[in-house]
């Protein structure tokens, strides 16, 4: 069976810490690196020992425009880590209000992951604010899965 740690322990140094940078830079909103670094072919997708994704990383630490680049170079927005969290959910924990509005224009579904942002929402008494907007979305979600099945 090959783990996260097997396959790390194959790899060169070089691409070991490229990674390291890539996560780093991601949770620092470093917008130059990810300029250059996703033209050049780094995976919108690279994604961390703990199932975090490049988009994750950014969408919690609160750099919305970082969250747009990664969706424009085809970042999946409802890709889950190993806990089963979204970065929609994610941003809904840590208040990050104008990352919530890239992910849900950049197709994040608020009804994806355990707990949903939707159940985020609830639970950090969001409401007022977010409900009306992720029901919406979960809504249309569920109506595009529908309509491609």
């Amino acid at each position: 069976m090959t783990t996260p740690s097997t396959v790390a322990s194959s790899l060169p140094p070089e691409a070991i810490e490229l990674a390291r940078r890539m996560y780093n830079a991601a949770r620092e909103g470093d917008m130059d690196i990810f300029r250059q670094a996703l033209p050049g072919g780094l995976p919108a997708n690279l994604t961390n020992e703990n199932g975090d994704t490049l988009l994750m990383l950014a969408a919690y630490h609160g750099h919305a425009d970082l969250v747009k680049l990664l969706l424009d170079h085809g970042a999946d927005p409802n890709r889950l880590n190993d806990r089963g969290q979204s970065p929609l959910a994610g941003a809904v924990f840590k208040l990050e209000d104008t990352v919530i509005k890239v992910l849900l224009d950049g197709g994040a579904d608020p009804d994806h992951g355990l707990p949903s942002a939707l159940d985020c929402v609830t639970m950090f008494k969001q409401e007022e604010k977010w409900k009306t907007r992720f029901e919406a979305a979960a809504g249309r979600g569920k109506a595009q899965w529908a309509a491609a099945a």
